[in-house]
């Protein structure tokens, strides 16, 4: 994996934009070389089983999320609105501002018998917060350790997703030397193996099979789909667990063996050496690639 040191300067605002409007992540930084990059979809189970951890959010989920009977579609809903945080542009504001709308009537009361509404930021902040650790924790797998700068560099971009998701700075840890103690914190008071979380790691639940894709695909899985999904479900509860940082884990009740973790290096090292060698059309997700080529087009236009 290779980064800028710096990323590039944000350029001027798009005319008709609010003025309000947080800056995506600049081009040329830490975010814009991993999130789009085909790896993250590995890294993104561990994130959002962190995430439906907390007793409120796991209960958001649990009773207003179509995540058991519409999976792909909600998956590739967030996939593309994680995208569009990132390398949206001018359309990242708006999309942290759809984030919200549609979270707004989200409330209930969680497994602890406390009432939540879902943009409350005591956990609107959690969901914000899992992505960080993720990204470190499994980037030592699948792409390589970050140096201190990019570390620092990279929560700095992450800071700036969250002000696209509609949280204050005092919402947000400032600092890693901040983030740390409120990680550790989250994880000891408040994370817990929720009902979401235990179902996103089985391997013995229901999955509806995929309806979408080229005609040879769908009948593919029509006729292999029973096959198909033992192995998915397998796949997914590896990587949630094994991307996953060991505390986060612990917190959770979530069991790793050391037969486990061999087999997760040696898969993570297949991936690592694998996936640099393709094209960048397909190394990286189609929305991360349309808008790195035209940033890198720009940037090798001449001056006029």
């Amino acid at each position: 994996m290779t980064t800028a040191q710096q990323p590039a300067a944000p350029g001027p605002r798009p005319a008709g934009a609010r003025r309000a409007d947080p800056e995506p992540p600049a081009p040329g930084g830490v975010l814009w070389t991993i999130s789009g990059d085909i790896r993250a979809l590995l890294m993104l189970p561990a994130a959002f089983t962190m995430q439906v951890a907390h007793p409120a959010i796991g209960a958001g989920v649990d009773e207003h999320s179509v995540f058991r009977t519409d999976p792909w579609g909600r998956g590739e809903r967030s996939l593309r609105s994680v995208q569009l945080w990132v390398y949206g542009g001018e359309q990242a504001a708006e999309e942290g501002r759809r984030v919200r709308r549609l979270h707004k009537e989200i409330q209930g009361v969680d497994t602890r018998g406390r009432r939540y509404h879902s943009l409350d930021p005591a956990c609107y902040a959690w969901v914000h917060a899992t992505g960080f650790p993720i990204y470190l924790y499994a980037g030592r797998y699948l792409l390589r350790r970050f140096t201190p700068a990019q570390e620092r560099q990279l929560y700095r971009e992450w800071l700036q997703v969250g002000r696209i998701l509609g949280l204050r700075d005092r919402d947000m840890p400032q600092t890693i030397e901040e983030y740390w103690p409120y990680y550790r914190r989250m994880l000891a008071e408040e994370i817990e193996p929720t009902k979401v979380a235990r179902e996103l790691v089985a391997t013995d639940v229901p999955l509806p099979r995929p309806t979408g894709g080229p005609l040879p695909v769908r009948l593919l899985l029509r006729a292999f789909w029973p096959v198909l999904r033992a192995a998915f479900l397998r796949l997914r509860a590896f990587v949630t667990v094994g991307y996953m940082p060991p505390d986060a884990r612990a917190a959770i009740g979530l069991e790793w063996t050391a037969a486990q973790e061999r087999r997760l290096r040696r898969f993570s090292t297949a991936v690592r050496l694998l996936v640099p060698l393709l094209p960048e059309r397909l190394r990286y997700l189609p929305l991360a690639y349309r808008a790195r080529a035209e940033w890198h087009a720009g940037a090798r236009a001449p001056a006029r």
